[in-house]
């Protein structure tokens, strides 16, 4: 079942670096640092207000009869380091690749969520219906961030100092799909536990296209987000661990990782929708707990229980994190009975502090 609260859409402008992170090096002292993060936190600015009104004055898409298409619609842009969307067209579904490797890891990106979407849960793309997957690279000078914008993919080259070609790592393409994934299903608000719930999931549909791209098992993946997004003068990994919250990184210039990985250390804050970014790390930890306890393949147990939760219609828009356990517990149980999988999501949660009684 596909959702729109009340037939609105939340308005979410959903980037990959969260603000905290770039408002920290916009305080360097150095202006090769500083002044591509200020750049990025004003372009971001823009943008967000302009998703919060064509959402606002969007109508919802209503699903149709007929087929599903089967095969992912591809097409790629090139903003040429301007900033107007989606730029020119170079790369369209079924063209040979490009001499451009930014355009192709995007192509390949975009393929690799819809692949995982279909094989692993009989879903046509993140809208169900077959939607068509755009992406424009090259957004910006030295533009630090990728960004769904409700409508496509855009990402930018980094500014070589701290972060790379933003299209260098797969989780990160599929974290920012998968904000449409919840667009078109439990619609989550994007402030609070809703909020850090909505970017939870997008981070661990991020980790099931890694993993499903890579042929790993829960024990063999890394469990990070943006592996290989840091520049090799960056002390960290990347920008988030599921397994570890608040180990990605700690380095002179980009902070070290505040994200909690339990109610304990919860961070109540204004910032960032309040918080969002930061306490994802708490339900991120709990799928990764659930993951390994289960074994095998992410996708096909752990990641089936989240995907029903985030698709079966019991969500509600402004959930909280107890909300959710609740119901991935329940899914648990529907799908695989009183066996295991209800036992690992019961236990993971119980692990990060979250409780899952009525």
């Amino acid at each position: 079942m596909d959702l729109r609260t009340d037939g609105e859409i939340n308005p979410v402008f959903c980037t990959i670096v969260p603000p905290h992170v770039l408002d920290h090096l916009s305080r360097s002292a150095e202006p090769r640092l500083a002044d591509p993060a200020r750049r990025t936190l004003e372009a971001d600015a823009l943008r967000r207000d302009h998703r919060r009104i064509t959402a606002l004055a969007a109508t919802p898409t209503r699903h149709t009869a007929g087929a599903v298409p089967s095969k992912p619609h591809r097409t790629l842009y090139d903003c040429e380091n301007g900033t107007t969307l989606p730029g020119a067209k170079v790369r369209d579904e079924g063209d040979k690749p490009t001499s451009d490797a930014s355009v192709n890891r995007a192509y390949a990106g975009l393929g690799a969520t819809f692949d995982l979407l279909l094989s692993a849960y009989g879903r046509s793309s993140i809208d169900g219906k077959g939607l068509p997957l755009t992406g424009s690279v090259h957004y910006g000078q030295e533009y630090n961030n990728a960004f769904f914008d409700g409508e496509q993919m855009v990402f930018g080259d980094g500014d070589g100092e701290i972060f790379l070609d933003f299209t260098v790592a797969v989780d990160v393409i599929a974290h920012e799909l998968a904000h449409g994934l919840t667009q078109y299903t439990a619609n989550l608000r994007y402030e609070g536990q809703s909020g850090a719930l909505n970017e939870s999931v997008s981070d661990v549909f991020g980790a099931l296209v890694k993993q499903y791209s890579l042929g790993q098992s829960a024990e063999q993946a890394d469990w990070l987000i943006g592996a290989g997004l840091l520049a090799p003068g960056v002390s960290g990994k990347a920008l988030r661990s599921m397994k570890a919250p608040g180990t990605a990184y700690d380095d002179d210039v980009l902070g070290k990782d505040p994200q909690p990985g339990s109610m304990e250390d919860y961070i109540e804050t204004e910032e960032d929708n309040g918080g969002v970014h930061l306490n994802s790390g708490i339900p991120n930890r709990a799928f990764y707990l659930t993951a390994t306890a289960l074994g095998g393949n992410s996708w096909e147990r752990a990641g089936q229980i989240w995907f029903d939760v985030l698709t079966g219609g019991e969500l509600t828009a402004n959930a909280d994190f107890a909300q959710f356990a609740r119901l991935t517990v329940a899914a648990a149980g529907d799908r695989f009975g009183e066996a295991d999988e209800r036992e690992a999501v019961l236990k993971a949660w119980s692990e990060v502090g979250v409780s899952t009684r009525a």
